[in-house]
């Protein structure tokens, strides 16, 4: 895969981040002061440890399997991983 073919990659995680954007927003309108609740998990060090360690296991595995295309999707897990880390506490 060349840095040509990222596109469609950023194109599918930007989708994702946008509903999760607008997601927070909707909460936000409903009840304020939620959207600071839902991403609070940047500024827990353990969500954000758990993040980055799995951010760079699929960059890991992902940059052998499939090159650069990848590196969306990596960030998207490791943000996913870090939110979900954060809310089960």
């Amino acid at each position: 895969m060349t840095m040509q073919d990222m596109g469609p990659a950023v194109l599918a995680v930007s989708i994702v981040l946008a509903l999760l954007v607008i997601r927070t927003a909707v909460h936000e309108l409903k009840a304020p002061g939620a959207g600071r609740r839902e991403w609070a998990f940047l500024r827990d060090t353990r969500a954000l440890t758990a993040g980055l360690a799995t951010a760079g296991l699929f960059v890991a595995l992902g940059w052998t399997l499939s090159g650069p295309g990848s590196l969306p999707w990596a960030v998207l897990a490791g943000l996913l991983v870090a939110r979900t880390e954060h809310i089960e506490r």
